[in-house]
């Protein structure tokens, strides 16, 4: 009987350390702070672990736990606790156009995003970090949000709409096309 627990547990932490930094990624992009994701990722697994069983017998172990992390966040941001993606007032900084291989341009260009997304309501972010950043299907994204595909399609569509409309990102694409 121990020796089935301490299966389990192997599996498990296997599954666990393959997966970790995709699940960080996914978890910044959909939070946008690194210890709110470190947060979400690990109340995941927690959850994830007392249902091993069942999550590792899956035919896609990995969507699963993605639907469960994605759940996390949505109750996180139903109960509307306030996440911070980025600070709401950097007014008085005056910005460089750098070059493209420029570390701080890159970490400029990130910044941009991020507050960009900050500005996404949570389902059109959800989409957009599923579909663009984590590079899944729309079923797929579908499945881990618990929606329908034209539900993907359309928070996915008004979210990139939005990222184009604002000026920062603007820029940066312009800047980067110019190269």
């Amino acid at each position: 009987m121990g020796d089935g627990k301490q299966t389990r547990d192997e599996e498990f932490q296997s599954f666990m350390v393959g997966r970790w930094p995709r699940l960080m990624r996914t978890a910044f992009l959909l939070t946008g702070e690194q210890h709110a994701a470190e947060d979400l990722v690990q109340s995941t697994l927690e959850q994830v672990y007392t249902a091993w069983r069942r999550v590792g017998a899956a035919d896609d172990p990995e969507a699963y736990v993605r639907r469960v992390m994605i759940n996390a966040h949505a109750r996180k941001h139903r109960r509307r606790l306030r996440e911070f993606l980025a600070p709401k007032d950097d007014s008085g900084l005056v910005r460089e156009v750098a070059d493209t291989g420029d570390r701080i341009a890159q970490a400029d260009d990130r910044s941009a995003l991020l507050k960009a997304l900050a500005q996404l309501p949570a389902r059109q972010r959800e989409a957009v970090v599923l579909r663009y950043w984590e590079d899944l299907t729309e079923t797929q994204a579908a499945e881990a949000m618990g929606c329908s595909v034209g539900t993907v399609k359309s928070s996915a569509a008004k979210g990139i709409a939005k990222l184009r409309a604002i000026p920062a990102l603007a820029e940066t694409v312009t800047h980067e096309r110019r190269k």
